[in-house]
Order: C-alpha cells, then sequence, then structure tokens
C-alpha cells in the first residue's frame, strides 16, 4: 500500500453500519462520548473516594462506593461499543475524558466522608441529567435502541443517587 493509499484509508469517514444516517451516527456518538467521559469520571472518582473513606461507618461506606464504581465501570464498554455500532467514535485518551466531561474531579487531601457521598449523590444526578439529554437526542433520531440502553443506565444513576442519599440523611 503506497501512501497516498494510507492517507486516504486514514481520512476516510466511517459509513454507518446502520440505516440512522450520517447526522444521527454523529450527533448520537458524540452525546454517547459525552456520557462516557462522565462515566469515567464519576468512576475514577467513587474509587478514590473508595480508597479513601475513613470513619465510623468506614466498612458500610466503603462497600458502597466499591459497588458503585463496580456499576458505574460495567456500563464504560456498553456505552462505547453503541457508538461504534451506530458507526461513530468515542473517547481515545484521559486528554479527550478531560476535555468533554462535566463531572469535576476532587484531588483534596481530605474530605469528609458525609461530603464524600454527598458530592457523588450530586455527580450521579448530573450524569442523569447527562443521559436524559443524550436520550432526547436519540429519540430525535429514531434511535430506540440506545435510547432503551440509556433507559437502564438512568434508572441505575437514580438508584446510586438513592442510596448515597439515604447513607447521608439524619434519622
Amino acid at each position: 500500500m503506497g501512501m497516498e493509499d494510507a492517507r486516504t484509508r486514514h481520512e476516510a469517514r466511517l459509513d454507518p453500519p446502520s440505516n440512522l444516517g450520517c447526522n444521527a451516527t454523529k450527533d448520537i456518538s458524540a452525546a454517547l462520548t459525552a456520557v462516557l467521559a462522565d462515566v469515567f469520571a464519576l468512576y475514577v472518582k467513587t474509587k478514590n473516594f473508595h480508597w479513601h473513606i475513613s470513619g465510623p461507618h468506614f466498612r458500610d461506606y466503603h462497600l458502597l462506593l466499591d459497588e458503585q464504581a463496580a456499576q458505574i465501570s460495567a456500563i464504560t464498554d456498553e456505552i462505547a461499543e453503541r457508538a461504534r455500532k451506530i458507526g461513530g467514535t468515542t473517547i481515545r485518551s484521559i486528554g479527550h475524558i478531560a476535555r468533554v466531561k462535566h463531572i469535576e474531579d476532587n484531588d483534596a487531601d481530605f474530605v469528609t466522608p458525609e461530603d464524600m457521598l454527598a458530592e457523588l449523590k450530586e455527580d450521579n444526578l448530573t450524569l442523569t441529567q447527562r443521559m436524559r439529554e443524550t436520550h432526547n437526542v436519540c429519540v430525535e433520531h429514531g434511535d430506540v435502541a440506545t435510547a432503551s440502553l440509556i433507559e437502564n443506565w438512568i434508572d441505575e444513576a437514580e438508584r446510586r443517587t438513592w442510596f448515597l442519599f439515604e447513607a447521608t440523611r439524619r434519622a
């Protein structure tokens, strides 16, 4: 293969292997990429807090955050593969994640357990909102398969939010 052939192949756009159309593929994969970036950011923050939580409820919170991190991690491949399945692209690097994520990092040396759980609750709400916006993009383009997946991811995020809320409620 000559240099020109390699350049042409490198620059060639993907033809969507679906009948959603190029605009749908572009819009949906971009929205999924933003969701995926937020999911990765939330996963890392949840593991950070899991590793650094302390206090009298250490065991319960430690296990809760580990369970939530595993659930968050489990959807990363589904999100990325859905974008690819419709002919789009997705996250390529940590720098790419940093550019498109909406979940803020927390690099503080110490965060109280209550503040950790409250921050994760808000982050899950942010993720839920981003997923709802992506769902709307899918509905606009008639992508019922992606919309259906997102509905399940929203339900999981709402359950995490509920658990985090209940864990910090004063009895």
